[in-house]
């Protein structure tokens, strides 16, 4: 069974940070590229970052300086570490699977998302 569970959300302090994982299990995690994503209320969903298959990162940006993806294959986790937070960062955010591993193809797979909320 295919499972993307992300944990590491909360409740924050504007200029506080968090750290979200992603653990990912049920297919060939290092063939796929692991992206975050967001969606606020009232809102577009927004990509965040991603990380391809070759441990490239890549950022949107609203968020480049800000947050740092990373990843442990080892573990198959896939981290993204939010400094500086914003309460325009209240959002509920995703993991997801890239089915290439470039970031660029279409996200298979998706977790059921973790709720971030930064208070001002």
């Amino acid at each position: 069974e295919v499972q993307l569970v992300e944990s590491g959300g909360g409740l924050v302090q504007a200029g506080g940070s968090l750290r979200l994982s992603c653990a990912a299990s049920g297919f060939r995690f290092d063939a796929y590229g692991i992206g975050w994503f967001r969606r606020a209320p009232g809102k577009e969903p927004e990509g965040l970052s991603c990380i391809s298959s070759r441990g490239m990162p890549y950022y949107s940006d609203s968020v480049k300086g800000r947050f740092t993806i990373s990843s442990d294959n080892a573990k198959n986790m896939v981290y993204l570490q939010m400094n500086s937070l914003k309460p325009e960062d209240t959002a509920i955010y995703y993991c997801a699977a890239d089915r290439w591993g470039t970031c660029d193809s279409w996200y298979e797979y998706w977790g059921q998302g973790t709720q971030v909320t930064v208070s001002s």
